[in-house]
């Protein structure tokens, strides 16, 4: 079996180097996070379990919890009375029933959202109130018809409702599951007055979460550096794209991927979060991240074959499962920390089945 992943004491001291935002240098915190499973790969489920319900919806974290993924990731987006909830994405026209309802029909319109023009409805033109008359619908309905049965019969929720049933099912279950907020597009909110980052720290606050219960990640180092300011003392986590790079950033993600920039996001996130495909061979990712004294937790990892690489696919339907557990296990024998999955039972099961495989007993 690979080296027990490090564990160090969280660095929230704020590096700008690559960010437009300005922090003061913070001390290191005191606090130090333990995973509940330290010699195993984490199971974050993504959006819930996206790939048996639609994404972000109560069944979706509930199954995950249930398939005994350590994590549930909610990402992040405001209304328009600034409740922070949790929606792939500010334009919901894709997750919920919102053209089905006539009343909201001239609220559809065309906004530039990082740079890019999107067309739909948006939850920052939404009340909370407003948001809670929809209902959730499967994102993917063409590659997972299966989940179709669950259209309209799950709620938005807000965040606090994610934590409160973190919690419950903490309790239900006998194990801490922990919450994996993003923020969303944080710099296109903040230019409209509805910053993501001073309610996520409410919620956080009010809900006293600590280290093992909340780790926050995002795509712009901006964003995870406004939070290190609030000196939460929670695990940050830079997620990391395979082109371009943060929005209002002038470092590309080729660039933060390098020894020199992992070092300089070990100088406010304990985690980065890159593609899976950017850890495997010839890849030194991870040996490079690891030297940083970063963990490294890969994205997103999906059972149906046009999500797997080539030679793990089964057959010619790109939405039949492929060799879902090939997948996991190379990347749990390469060493990752964490893998964010559509499918955490499958991810869970694969854990174990690697973990008994290397084991001395065995």
């Amino acid at each position: 079996m690979p080296a027990m992943p490090r564990r160090r004491s969280i660095l929230l001291a704020a590096s700008a180097a690559s960010a437009t935002a300005t922090v003061t240098a913070l001390p290191a915190a005191a606090a130090e996070y333990q995973h509940p499973y330290p010699a195993s790969p984490l199971v974050i489920g993504h959006r819930g379990s996206a790939g048996w319900r639609p994404e972000h919806t109560a069944a979706a974290y509930t199954f995950a919890v249930q398939a005994g993924a350590d994590w549930i990731e909610p990402d992040l987006v405001p209304t328009k009375d600034h409740v922070l909830v949790v929606r792939h994405e500010n334009e919901i026209s894709q997750t919920t029933d919102v053209a089905k309802h006539p009343e909201f029909a001239e609220r559809r319109t065309t906004k530039t959202v990082d740079g890019r023009a999107v067309t739909g409805w948006f939850t920052e033109d939404f009340t909370l109130a407003e948001l809670k008359t929809l209902r959730a619908v499967e994102r993917l309905p063409l590659i997972r018809n299966r989940n179709t049965v669950f259209d309209g019969t799950q709620q938005i929720m807000t965040f606090q409702e994610v934590v409160d049933l973190a919690r419950a099912l903490s309790k239900q279950y006998g194990r801490r599951v922990a919450v994996f907020p993003e923020t969303k597009h944080p710099t296109y909110f903040r230019s409209i007055g509805l910053p993501l980052e001073p309610e996520l720290v409410r919620v956080v606050r009010r809900n006293r979460l600590g280290a093992r219960e909340c780790v926050i990640q995002s795509f712009e180092p901006s964003s995870l550096l406004r939070i290190a300011d609030a000196r939460l003392r929670l695990p940050l986590w830079q997620a990391l794209g395979t082109t371009g790079g943060p929005y209002g950033h002038t470092a590309t993600y080729a660039q933060m991927m390098q020894p020199d920039g992992l070092r300089e996001i070990a100088k406010y996130a304990d985690w980065i979060g890159p593609d899976k495909s950017s850890v495997v061979a010839p890849s030194s990712l991870l040996a490079d991240a690891h030297t940083a004294g970063l963990e490294v937790g890969a994205y997103t990892f999906r059972a149906e074959n046009q999500f797997l690489p080539a030679a793990l696919r089964r057959g010619t339907n790109p939405n039949d499962f492929g060799d879902a557990f090939g997948e996991y296990a190379r990347h749990y024998g390469l060493g990752v920390d964490a893998v964010v999955t559509d499918f955490p039972d499958l991810a869970v099961i694969a854990r174990d089945q690697w973990a008994a495989a290397g084991s001395p007993e065995s």
